[in-house]
């Protein structure tokens, strides 16, 4: 299995969240690219987001920051620096570059309640983002594996014939945070310790 593969978290701490999930094509809000509809929900999406002082560009800032306690390589995350020295504009592909090796020990117990927190605040704080959630009400919210060479991962779908077929996990947060208009989360005391570490 693929070492950045988050299955197997999924499958020991969130086996609610195990599982296929198969919707009809014409009842879905479906996004991939943050520039195309619906791309607001989209974690990638900039969406600036405050926490404690701190500015992250994205949902998705927030949640590969988060992987991180160990002060170096905080640090180096969030100056876009790479495991072999490298300038990186890309969050997720500069933490991937640190796992799995780098990355806090208990990050997959706590994988899932991370991401429902960076999407909590955007919920808060993005009106764009609410208003995108409140228009797709009625629809299945699904997330497109983006490499249509590659089965769904853990977070997407796939289109096939009149269905889109995977995990969704993405697509089936975002759905309960619509309905719920909040997301629960349970995370570590120190899990926001990267935050103080980056103001240093």
């Amino acid at each position: 299995m693929n070492k950045h593969s988050v299955y197997p978290f999924i499958k020991e701490f969130y086996p609610q969240f195990d599982g296929i999930q198969t919707y009809e094509a014409s009842e879905c809000a479906v996004f991939c690219s943050t520039h195309e509809e619906w791309g607001v929900l989209s974690n990638m999406a900039a969406t600036p987001i405050a926490i404690d002082g701190v500015e992250f560009k994205s949902a998705e800032h927030i949640f590969q920051m988060m992987k991180f306690n160990d002060p170096k390589y905080v640090q180096r995350v969030w100056n876009g620096i790479t495991a072999n020295n490298k300038k990186s504009a890309n969050i997720k592909m500069t933490a991937k570059s640190y796992e799995p090796y780098h990355r806090r020990a208990d990050w997959g117990s706590m994988i899932v309640d991370a991401l429902k927190f960076a999407m909590q605040k955007k919920y808060e704080q993005c009106e764009a983002f609410r208003n995108e959630l409140e228009r797709s009400k009625g629809k299945f919210i699904v997330e497109q594996q983006a490499n249509p060479k590659k089965p769904a991962d853990t977070w997407s779908a796939k289109h096939d014939g009149d269905k889109w077929i995977g995990p969704n996990l993405t697509g089936r947060l975002l759905m309960e945070l619509r309905d719920n208009g909040n997301l629960e989360y349970n995370l570590p005391e120190d899990a926001l310790e990267f935050i103080n570490i980056i103001k240093v």
